[in-house]
């Protein structure tokens, strides 16, 4: 069910907004993709398989034409990561591509050769696509690289069959994945395909362009989502922003043309399980569009900042996954969504802004608007007294410089829980690295006029001091993890995605609150 509030505001047309700029123009991504099936033997247009690098050519007997694959493995002994090709003899000329792990290849390498595979075969245009392993030992350890591998390629096929939102004409003879076939295999494929589903709901939604996905578009895409997927929803307008003292995010949307920002609140419920409090509160950062706000950014600066929503994409796609594997977990998610325009209105450089939990910020720089809104974002999604809170945000340049579009950072409270964090890196192929949160790093934003400053003039070590804002607006029982997401856009792409939208969060979200545990690991007193 849905239940939207808003207080109704009467507002003019917006300026520019006539016909062309939104109209027939699609928030969502369309509905179903390819068929996943298990089949044995069937023609295909392109056969995917890994291999260690240490198969034999005996190893192939599991393929078919086996001494076409023998002769590609005598030619050359293959090394870790190598992608080689050849064509079947069959009436399809089935494109057959082997890719070569090595023997502690880690879950990004797995999935990083799945993506150059995928990159391989997507230049034929296959309708079909047949996903295999072999070479791998029967033991345990064996069946799960084999299964692991295969995971990969799947979410690498899954990927690739998803097209980001594009308006140009189709050309004449495009092809897209429809079929995808399986061999015998314990692989969870529901699994695996709805956290693809996530992943790629994510890059949809980081890569429309701002005059479709605004605020307006922003919350109907929310509603449509809320309704498919049986989520209660909440959309906290302006007036009941102002009414709940969330002055900080109502300071970034201050330069917005009309009001129509608001943090939107969903919420899934396992099974019968209605009241109390939640779980888990998922929080997203959703900048529509940044534009630096009176400290105006330069042209290079600004001309990705539609993408500045990731952290609210991520957030939204994980709930979405969780309700779609019906995990007997309680989650909201918290979404701020306002863009940081330039106006007569916009919020400028030394204004003294109280939060919505009565912590008063000096404003430094009107670009570091990301944290203005998540702090009462934070704070009012820490009034539903969740076990446990966890943020998303492309927040800092500081975190890309150093860990550069590979990895994202994360943060806690609970220094306990860094190794669960790292895992859930580690297993999902979504790498990430722990920074400090000492809270000597509290004395760079003492202020002389307010509890705290928002950031400093320096900008040493801005993702660490970001993250010691944000602490600000969470309560210190509450386990807290901020990830900011360096990786969300990278040139050329990252691991199994091969474009620069890469939904990077969804992966590791699941595998740390499914995978990792991260929730039962609270009740052992972390």
């Amino acid at each position: 069910m849905i239940r939207v509030s808003l207080p109704v505001v009467k507002q003019a047309p917006k300026r520019g907004a006539g016909p062309g700029r939104r109209s027939r123009l699609a928030l969502l991504p369309p509905a179903g993709g390819p068929q996943i099936v298990r089949s044995r033997g069937g023609e295909v247009d392109a056969l995917l398989a890994v291999m260690p690098e240490s198969a034999a050519p005996a190893s192939c007997a599991q393929l078919p034409e086996s001494p076409r694959w023998r002769d590609l493995l005598a030619r050359e002994r293959p090394r870790a990561g190598t992608v080689r090709t050849t064509s079947l003899a069959n009436r399809s000329q089935t494109l057959a591509v082997l890719g070569f792990l090595g023997p502690q290849a880690s879950a990004f390498e797995r999935l990083a050769l799945a993506g150059r595979m995928m990159k391989e075969a997507a230049a034929r245009g296959p309708r079909t696509i047949g996903l295999a392993t072999a070479g791998f030992p029967a033991a345990a350890s064996g069946a799960t690289t084999a299964e692991a591998s295969l995971e990969a390629l799947l979410a690498a096929a899954l990927a690739q069959a998803f097209a980001l939102p594009s308006w140009r004409a189709p050309s004449a003879g495009e092809r897209h994945i429809a079929r995808i076939e399986l061999g015998d295999s314990r692989l969870d494929t529901r699994r695996a395909a709805v956290g693809a589903q996530g992943t790629n709901l994510a890059r949809w939604l980081t890569a429309l362009p701002p005059n479709i996905l605004d605020c307006r578009g922003y919350r109907s895409a929310l509603t449509q989502l809320a309704r498919r997927h049986g989520l209660e929803m909440t959309w906290i307008g302006e007036q009941a922003l102002r009414r709940a003292g969330a002055n900080a995010f109502l300071a970034v949307a201050a330069g917005n043309e009309s009001p129509v920002a608001g943090i939107a609140h969903l919420r899934y419920r396992p099974g019968r399980r209605r009241g109390g409090a939640p779980d888990l509160a998922l929080i997203g950062k959703g900048i529509l569009f940044d534009t630096g706000g009176i400290n105006l950014k330069p042209h290079r600066s600004m001309l990705e900042m539609h993408t500045d929503m990731g952290g609210s994409a991520v957030a939204l796609a994980t709930l979405i996954a969780l309700a779609q594997l019906r995990a007997p977990i309680a989650a909201d998610a918290w979404l701020a969504i306002t863009e940081n325009n330039i106006g007569p209105r916009a919020y400028r450089p030394q204004e003294v802004v109280r939060a919505a939990n009565g912590v008063t910020i000096q404003v430094i720089h009107t670009d570091a608007e990301g944290r203005m809104a998540l702090a009462d974002t934070l704070a009012l999604a820490a009034r539903t007294r969740p076990r446990m809170m966890l943020d998303f945000a492309t927040l800092t340049g500081a975190c890309v410089y150093s860990l550069t579009e590979r990895m994202s950072g994360v943060f806690t409270n609970r220094p306990a829980l860094g190794r669960k964090l790292l895992d859930a890196g580690r297993e999902s192929g979504e790498r990430v690295w722990t920074f400090p949160l000492d809270a000597d790093f509290d004395s760079d934003l003492e202020s002389k006029i307010a509890d705290v400053l928002q950031c400093t003039t320096d900008g040493k070590g801005d993702h660490i001091l970001a993250a010691r804002f944000l602490s600000r607006f969470v309560p210190e029982d509450i386990p807290w993890v901020h990830v900011d997401l360096s990786s969300a856009t990278r040139t050329g792409g990252l691991g199994h995605i091969n474009t620069e939208v890469t939904g990077f969060g969804v992966r590791w979200a699941l595998e740390l609150i499914l995978g990792q545990g991260i929730l039962d690991a609270l009740g052992d007193g972390t």
